[in-house]
């Protein structure tokens, strides 16, 4: 998964675009590591599990969940990945840009 979310935020770098982790690891340091060791670049917050108050509010019942937002922060794809998720984005990103 983290590859291609990082070729995703590559791609997209000079795009209206952003990709935000949540995440719910037990040892927080470890964490830390991993990210470092696996390239994640991107924003995330912690959140104790999927009962802490960013999962609770956004209804995340496991890991990984993923929303994808359109300009106006409305929620229009869940749980997609890797290809679909590519063409998600871009369709979205075609529309705040006016091309749909």
């Amino acid at each position: 998964m983290y590859p291609h979310e990082r070729s995703l935020v590559q791609r997209l770098a000079n795009k209206p675009f952003a990709l935000l982790g949540i995440n719910s690891d037990p040892d927080r340091e470890k964490l830390k590591e991993t990210m470092k060791e696996k390239g994640i670049t991107w924003r995330s917050w912690y959140d104790q599990n999927t009962s802490g108050p960013i999962a609770t509010q956004w209804n995340v019942h496991g890991w990984p969940t993923i929303y994808v937002l359109d300009a106006k922060g409305v929620i229009r794809y869940k749980n997609v990945r890797e290809r679909e998720l590519d063409e998600a984005v871009d369709k979205l990103l075609a529309e705040a840009e006016g091309g749909e």
